[in-house]
């Protein structure tokens, strides 16, 4: 009799656990897409011509409105939403000509779009700032995170040794980039990755802090460096886990403000 119960739950709970299986499946598959998909604009972006990868990212993200439009999951939905930072993050890089502005204040003009997006797509799914890791837990962590950024900025140069943003290394001609880069490339920056579509990718369970770091990476490969797109996966590991235990985005801020300080403002000066 007992037996006979257990398998008429089995077979009332199977087909539910099925179509839950599938729709896991094509949940990643579609991840994996759009994956692919970043990846092939970035390629096309640096490798073909300015124009074609921005139509290339209108089409992405015209194709993730249409996702989240349609989704009838509200996780899912949350998901294709914040996908969408990405997109108009290089849509507004591709839109500002570099000949009219510096680069350093490109930055910010970048980022602000970015930061509108963030702040929107959180009042759709209700999120608060603390949600999106704008909190202070656990300081002492999100100091020593903070500090990391240094050796970050030292391994990431010594790949890339880019040019100086900066005339010279001098406090005028160092502090309002740095005020820039930590604002931009800092907070702006992680609220969309590690603050918003982290916290989105939880509709992939467990690993989708994962995910991010592989979008976060494969957004570098326009590099065309491996050893910098591995760092950047690295670090997209590490920032991630870190804002997993903590739920909050401080110290990977200002690390990765740091980190590009560095890389862009004090090491080129220095070598």
């Amino acid at each position: 009799m007992a037996k006979s119960a257990t398998s008429e739950i089995e077979s009332k709970s199977g087909l539910p656990l099925q179509v839950n299986a599938h729709k896991a499946r094509s949940l990643v598959f579609s991840c994996v897409l759009y994956l692919l998909a970043f990846i092939g604009a970035e390629l096309v972006t640096y490798h073909v011509r300015d124009y074609a990868g921005l139509i290339f990212y209108f089409v992405i993200l015209l194709s993730l409105i249409i996702d989240s439009a349609a989704s009838k999951d509200e996780s899912r939905r949350g998901l294709w939403l914040a996908l969408g930072l990405v997109p108009i993050t290089r849509i507004a890089g591709l839109a500002i000509p570099l000949t009219e502005i510096s680069k350093i204040f490109w930055y910010l003009l970048v980022a602000l779009p970015v930061l509108v997006g963030v702040f929107l797509i959180s009042r759709v799914l209700k999120f608060s700032l603390a949600d999106i890791g704008l909190n202070g837990n656990r300081a002492w962590i999100q100091l020593l995170v903070a500090i990391s950024g240094i050796l970050l900025g030292l391994a990431d140069y010594l790949i890339l040794k880019p040019e100086a943003l900066n005339s010279q290394l001098s406090l005028q001609s160092t502090l309002a980039p740095a005020l820039i880069l930590i604002i931009s490339t800092g907070f702006i920056e992680e609220m969309a990755f590690r603050g918003t579509i982290q916290r989105t990718a939880t509709a992939l369970n467990s690993l989708g802090w994962v995910y991010v770091a592989l979008l976060y990476a494969g957004l570098q490969i326009g590099r065309g460096s491996f050893l910098h797109c591995l760092l950047a996966f690295g670090v997209g590991i590490y920032y991630g886990w870190i804002v997993k235990k903590t739920g909050s985005i401080l110290g990977v801020a200002f690390s990765h403000g740091l980190l590009n300080i560095l890389l862009y403002l004090v090491l080129p000066n220095l070598f």
